[in-house]
């Protein structure tokens, strides 16, 4: 199956972390086992795993191993095992409890719709261990008789759901003694393979192997005879080949680093400005890094963004003090309002001053922007009005970098006024 030499074992000498009499283990211990006898090398699996107790498992393999969220380890496998399609010689085997397993169980049926190759092991162990012993979606029937909840609505069979779903193999497995040649057969089916394994929860749930044989649902073996998908690569244009490639083409007269935070609403064009600002720095010799910020709603609320400028490179693209602010509108200012210092040049629309900003910040540069363009282009003469006014850059860079979105004549065209009345006054 493989060249690489096999390791006898293939977990770490790390101490498992589990509670004494956890279940989580024996089945740690059969995979291990399994892939022992199927001659898999360490480098030839990936292991991936969830949130919970079931996350708790990257320290002790010896193998690759990616961590995620909760309930979304199937898919970060699915995507892991999509990209090894075309090596046959690696295996997948993705862990989830039945926590995560009823947070993500679209990402189960998915992947079983798909049915790529990769076998995703379910730690049953009937409730969430982590956080206090809450049932889960998988909790059986009987179960929630002896804590006496939630009798009279079912769990989720995630066997019969996989397995509807287009699973190669779905299997519940009870008995310990049953668990690794279970998963041998999982790991060499090609294809989408689950495995629940029943496990116990000595801090929650039950203490001895009897108790949990009374309230775990039977065993269960499903299989298509559906062969496992195979992922056609298509080549297509790297996007590295379509990035623009930015070359020096006018002189800065800047000496040493200087930050500079645009604020104002969604939608107003604030990342555009700030993306052509950092892009016509790079025009202009500098290192140029650009940091934006806004709510998930996107089209309301403030938008905030960050432009450093140095001759030297930049590691870092957080601004602690900005050297300068560009406030555009009350959405910026109530966003930025807190990192307003005195040591900063602070250009702000004249219509956002009140007495006591004035008072606090007796500097401020007071500027009509809301007369200089409309809402969407406020940020773009903003910033134009502020690179004049400093000399920070060449006007010139500034309409370089605009003149590469499909928009540039209206773009040009807002420097332009902006510049134009600046000359004027």
């Amino acid at each position: 199956m493989t060249t690489n030499k096999p390791k006898t074992n293939y977990l770490t000498d790390k101490k498992f972390p589990f509670c004494p009499g956890c279940g989580h283990g024996i089945t740690i211990n059969a995979l291990n086992k399994a892939l022992q006898e199927l001659n898999y090398g360490p480098n030839d699996v990936v292991v991936v795993s969830d949130i919970g107790c079931s996350g708790l498992i990257d320290p002790l393999f010896a193998t690759h191993t990616i961590h995620g969220l909760h309930g979304r380890s199937p898919a970060l496998g699915l995507g892991v095992a999509m990209g090894l399609n075309q090596n046959k010689g690696k295996k997948v085997i993705t862990f989830i409890g039945d926590g995560g397993a009823t947070i993500g169980l679209q990402h189960i049926l998915e992947a079983a719709r798909r049915n790529v190759d990769m076998t995703l092991i379910v730690l049953n162990n009937l409730l969430y261990g982590m956080t206090g012993g809450q049932i889960s979606g998988l909790s059986t029937q009987k179960y929630k008789e002896i804590i006496d909840f939630e009798q009279d609505i079912p769990p989720f069979d995630v066997i019969q759901l996989a397995y509807a779903s287009g699973a190669r193999m779905a299997v519940r497995v009870n008995a310990p003694n049953k668990i690794k040649e279970t998963l041998k057969k999982a790991i060499e089916t090609e294809g989408f393979t689950i495995v629940e394994a029943a496990s116990l929860c000595p801090s929650y749930g039950m203490k001895r192997m009897n108790e949990l044989v009374e309230v775990i649902e039977e065993e269960n073996i499903l299989e298509h005879e559906r062969p496992a998908t195979q992922i056609r690569d298509n080549q297509t244009q790297s996007l590295i080949d379509k990035s623009l490639v930015i070359q020096k083409k006018y002189d800065s007269d800047l000496k040493e680093r200087k930050g500079i935070l645009i604020a104002g609403s969604a939608g107003g064009g604030v990342q555009s400005a700030a993306k052509y600002l950092a892009m016509a720095g790079i025009f202009s010799g500098l290192e140029a890094t650009m940091k934006g910020e806004y709510p998930i709603t996107v089209g309301t609320g403030f938008s905030v963004a960050e432009v450093i400028f140095d001759q030297k490179k930049i590691n870092y693209t957080g601004l602690d003090k900005p050297d300068y602010f560009i406030i555009v509108t009350q959405d910026g200012l109530d966003k930025v309002r807190k990192k307003l210092h005195p040591e900063a040049k602070i250009y702000i629309e004249e219509k956002l001053v009140t007495p006591e900003l004035e008072q606090e910040f007796p500097a401020l540069i007071k500027v009509p922007f809301s007369r200089l363009a409309n809402r969407k282009s406020m940020a773009l003469a903003a910033v134009t009005y502020v690179l004049n006014k400093e000399g920070i850059l060449p006007i010139d860079a500034l309409k370089e970098a605009v003149s590469t979105h499909r928009l540039k004549d209206i773009f040009v065209g807002v420097i332009d006024k902006v510049v134009g009345s600046l000359v004027e006054n």
